[in-house]
């Protein structure tokens, strides 16, 4: 049963963090925000879990995973209460802060309780189910959020996503008690510079930062270029729905996958699959062809994560795996922070378009470093 809560508690957790970047980004452009504000907005998600995913990491560890997640559900209802009471600018920032805040703390947590709950042999297959409760809630909060500003105002719909984040709070309340608890006093001592020490983890978190950036960049200025060309909230919101929708598919089969090419030969196709999508979005303003384009992408991505958590975990030292995910999570959101700015600064110099080709040329640096060695 706790494997399967586990499953039940991500997809509760994630859905209001992924509505929330869509909504909040939605909300700027209607505020009348430029790209490059869109791209600092993006950015201050991911400011709190570049400053305290390890030490989050380090919490769970110590304290089990019951804690840090229910703290985090708890800031991210805060947060998106904010616009709701505050209209304006300030406030989404504000929003976007405080979910960053709560992220740092619930996706270590959750990432370490799949690895904690499962045996070796099971180990590819349950993160691959986690990855699919990731993008699920990937897949269910865009369409939440283009949905709630349709019928009910940006405004609102901030309000109706606060509401949301009571689901995993009740869960916890119920259910909690199940989940292991710490372990961190059975590591050896250590830290994390000697995690970083080993080449193998460098290069984990080199490639785990491209795929990211990759991500980020498609669910921050895909919403720009859509409201670029007219398409309407609630269309934007099923473009990266199937985003998150093709990542679920290709989740399905990953267990085959894996056991059919090695771990980096998969993560290497995954690259370049990401990169001939981003190179085609300019060319087209169909919505239905940019659904495609969205799924193709989201077949590449959908391999990634999981396949980085799998190697990251496995490169940890027992006892101090939570550590090790938050070292992971902490330099993501490094590139995160980094990434927007800089794009969103070429954005409003050379327009959106450019973006798209930029990134394809990280993505396919990407493949070649993770190509498996002959």
């Amino acid at each position: 049963m706790p494997i399967y809560f586990a499953f039940a508690l991500t997809f509760f957790t994630f859905v209001p963090i992924n509505a929330a970047r869509v909504l909040l980004s939605l909300y700027a452009l209607e505020l009348g925000a430029k790209p490059l504000a869109v791209g600092v907005l993006a950015a201050t998600f991911s400011v709190f879990p570049m400053l305290l995913a390890v030490l989050a990491g380090k919490v769970t560890d110590r304290y089990g995973p019951r804690w840090p997640v229910l703290f985090g559900t708890v800031v991210v209802l805060g947060g998106m209460l904010v616009p709701y009471f505050i209209p304006g600018l300030p406030a989404l920032y504000i929003a976007a802060a405080m979910n960053g805040f709560a992220f740092a703390f619930f996706s270590v947590s959750l990432q370490n309780l799949v690895g904690l709950l499962s045996p070796l042999h099971d180990r590819p297959q349950n993160f691959s189910y986690f990855s699919l409760m990731v993008s699920t809630s990937n897949f269910c909060g865009p369409l939440f959020a283009g949905f709630a500003i349709d019928h009910s105002g940006h405004a609102v719909a901030c309000l109706q996503v606060a509401l949301f984040s009571l689901a995993p709070m009740v869960m916890l309340a119920v259910w909690g008690g199940a989940l292991p608890r710490g372990t961190r006093d059975a590591a050896p001592p250590g830290s994390v510079l000697d995690t970083l020490a080993e080449p193998a983890v460098r290069k984990v978190l080199a490639t785990s930062s491209l795929i990211m950036s990759g991500q980020d960049l498609f669910q921050t200025y895909m919403p720009v270029y859509g409201h670029g060309i007219g398409l309407s909230a609630s269309a934007i919101g099923v473009v990266l729905g199937l985003f998150a929708g093709a990542a679920f598919v290709v989740q399905v089969v990953l267990k085959r996958l894996i056991a059919r090419f090695s771990m980096q030969a998969l993560l290497a196709y995954t690259f370049y699959l990401g990169a001939a999508s981003f190179i085609l979005i300019p060319f087209f303003e169909n919505a239905v062809v940019l659904a495609l384009l969205s799924f193709a992408f989201g077949l590449g991505m959908g391999c990634g994560q999981p396949i980085i958590t799998m190697l990251m975990f496995s490169h940890s030292t027992e006892g101090r795996t939570g550590e090790a995910l938050g070292l992971r999570i902490t330099v993501n959101h490094l590139t995160r922070v980094a990434g927007p700015v800089v794009f969103g600064s070429i954005a409003s110099v050379l327009g959106v378009l450019p973006l798209f080709w930029i990134n394809a040329l990280m993505l396919a640096s990407g493949g070649m470093l993770s190509r498996p060695k002959k």
